[in-house]
C-alpha cells in the first residue's frame, strides 16, 4: 500500500511520500535509544512542562490537524475537531496525575517483615523504546493515548502510523518536538507494514503496542512474542448494545444511532449489535431506522454532514460483502444497503439497518466496519447476556435498563472490557479502555495504561534502608 494522502470524499491523490530506508530507519533506532538513556532520568516535573506545551500547541493547531485528519480519512470535520480536544484534554490529564499514579508503593511493614526487609517498596521504572503501530481511523487520539502516558513514564516512542493518513503522522512527529521533547523522543516512522518486523525484533526496541485489525494484532503478538517482548493490543470489536423493557426508549433510539454512526461507522468502540427486548423491540427498530434513514450523507468538510465517506475504496467494499452476504441469506435491509446514489465519487455508503440476522451470516460474526447495523430480538435478560457473548471480540458494551438487578447481572456476565449503562462507550483519560478475547489484551488510559510500558520494580532493603528512602 503506497504511503499517501488520498481524500476518501472523491478519491483524488493529493500528496504520495517516500518510504524511510535501511539507513534512515537505523538513524531513528539510534536516536530512540540515545534519547532513552538520558529522558528516563528526567524529572515528572519536566515530562509534565513539556506534555503540556504538546497539549497548547495542539490546541493551537486544532482547525488545521482537524481539516488534516477529515481530508485523509474521512470524519466529519466536527468529529475532528472534537478528536483534537480530547487529546488536548488527555495530554494534560497525564501530565497533572503521572506523578501520583507512579508513585512508590510501600506496601505495609508489618507485611514484609518476615521475607527480612526493613523496608520494601515498588518502583514504576520506564521500559525503554516502545514501538506504536496505529491505525487511520482515530488518527490522532490513538496516538497520543500511547504517546502522553508513555512520554510520562520516561519512555521514547516510535510511530508507525497507517499509510493513508501520513500527514497526520508527520504532524505528531512535529509536535513533539515543537514542544521541546528532546531529540530522538517521539519520532514518525514513514515505512509500510513489511518493515515492521525488522523494527520490532532490533534490540533497541522494547516493547509494542497496536490498534488495528486482529490479523494485524496476530503477527505483532507473534513476533514479540518470538522476541519476548511485551505487548498492548486493541484490536477490533463488535460491540452489542442491549435495551431492556425499563430504558428510556427515546434516549437509547438517539444514542444508538449516533453510537452507530460516530466516525462514519468505522470505530472498534461503536456499538454494530442491538439487541433488543420484544417488548420494546417493534418501537425501537421503528424509531432506530427512520433516524438512520434520515442522516446526511455527504461531504465530511460540511457541517450539515452526519456521516462521510468510508476510509478507503477496500473498507468500503468489505463492508458491500457482509451486507450482500447478509440480505443473501435472508436478512432485510429497513433502510439503505447500498451506495447513494447521488455520490457518485468517493467511498459513500448509506446509514443501512439489517434485521433478521442468523448464525450463519457473515455479519454475525464479522465486525462491520461502516455505518451498519445489526438488530436482533430477545425474550429476556438471560438471551440478551448470551447474544452479547455470542462473538469473538469482547471490547466494550452498551446496556439500556433502570433494573438494578439486570445491571447487576450485565455487569457481572457480560464478557467485554467495559460495560457502559445507560450511556454510549467512549474513552475518558481517567478510565481503563481495551479488551477481552480476540478484541485483544492489555489496557490503554489512566494508571493502568501508564504503568503498561514500566518495569514494576521491587526494590528490597535489607538493612536500615539509607536516610530519605
Amino acid at each position: 500500500m503506497p504511503i499517501a494522502t488520498v481524500n476518501p470524499a472523491n478519491g483524488e491523490t493529493l500528496r504520495t511520500f517516500e518510504e524511510l530506508g535501511a539507513e534512515e530507519i537505523e538513524q531513528r533506532l539510534a536516536a530512540a535509544a540515545s534519547a532513552f538513556r538520558d529522558y528516563r532520568t528526567t524529572d515528572l516535573s519536566e515530562r509534565a512542562r513539556l506534555l503540556n506545551r504538546a497539549a497548547d500547541l495542539l490546541e493551537e493547531d486544532q482547525e488545521s490537524i482537524a481539516r488534516t485528519m477529515t481530508t485523509e480519512m474521512g470524519k466529519p470535520l466536527a468529529a475532528a475537531r472534537a478528536e483534537a480536544a480530547k487529546c488536548v484534554k488527555a495530554m494534560r490529564w497525564y501530565a497533572a496525575h503521572a506523578a501520583e499514579l507512579l508513585a512508590d508503593e510501600h506496601p505495609p511493614q508489618t507485611e514484609v517483615a518476615d521475607s527480612g526487609a526493613a523496608l520494601a517498596r515498588v518502583r514504576y521504572r520506564p521500559l525503554g523504546v516502545v514501538l506504536a503501530v496505529m491505525p487511520w481511523n482515530f488518527p490522532l487520539w490513538q496516538v497520543v493515548r500511547f504517546a502522553a502516558p508513555a512520554l510520562m513514564a520516561g519512555n521514547t516512542g516510535l510511530l508507525k502510523h497507517a499509510s493513508n493518513v501520513p500527514q497526520t503522522a508527520l504532524y505528531l512527529g512535529d509536535l513533539f518536538r515543537r514542544a521541546g521533547f528532546p531529540e530522538g523522543c517521539f519520532q514518525t516512522l514513514l515505512v509500510g507494514s513489511r518493515a515492521v518486523e525488522g523494527i520490532l525484533r532490533d534490540p533497541r526496541v522494547a516493547a509494542a503496542t497496536l490498534t488495528g485489525s486482529e490479523p494485524a494484532g496476530r503477527s505483532v503478538a507473534a513476533i514479540a512474542g518470538d522476541e519476548v517482548k511485551k505487548t498492548v493490543l486493541e484490536l477490533g470489536g463488535s460491540d452489542p448494545f442491549v435495551v431492556m423493557p425499563s430504558a428510556d426508549l427515546e434516549r437509547a433510539v438517539r444514542t444508538a444511532v449516533t453510537a452507530r454512526v460516530q466516525n462514519n461507522g468505522q470505530s472498534c468502540i461503536a456499538a454494530k449489535r442491538f439487541i433488543v427486548h420484544a417488548d420494546v423491540h417493534d418501537a425501537f427498530v421503528e424509531r432506530f431506522t427512520a433516524r438512520m434513514a434520515g442522516l446526511t450523507v455527504g461531504d465530511p468538510m460540511a457541517d450539515t454532514t452526519d456521516v462521510g465517506p468510508l476510509a478507503s475504496e477496500q473498507g468500503r467494499a468489505d463492508l458491500e460483502e457482509l451486507v450482500d452476504d447478509a440480505v443473501r441469506r435472508g436478512a432485510t435491509a429497513l433502510c439503505g444497503g447500498q451506495r447513494p446514489k447521488d455520490l457518485p465519487q468517493g467511498w459513500f455508503y448509506e446509514p443501512t439497518v439489517l434485521t433478521g440476522i442468523t448464525p450463519d451470516m457473515r455479519i454475525h460474526r464479522e465486525e462491520a466496519f461502516g455505518p451498519v447495523a445489526t438488530v436482533y430480538r430477545v425474550g429476556d435478560v438471560e438471551e440478551a447476556v448470551e447474544l452479547a457473548n455470542d462473538t469473538p471480540f469482547g471490547l466494550s458494551s452498551n446496556v439500556w435498563t433502570t433494573d438494578a438487578a439486570e445491571q447487576e447481572r450485565f455487569a457481572r456476565d457480560i464478557e467485554a472490557g467495559g460495560v457502559f449503562f445507560n450511556g454510549m462507550t467512549a474513552s475518558h483519560p481517567a478510565l481503563p479502555f481495551g479488551g477481552v478475547k480476540r478484541s485483544g489484551y492489555g489496557r490503554e488510559l489512566s494508571g493502568h495504561g501508564i504503568k503498561e510500558f514500566c518495569n514494576v520494580t521491587t526494590v528490597w532493603h535489607g538493612a536500615e534502608p539509607a536516610q530519605g528512602a
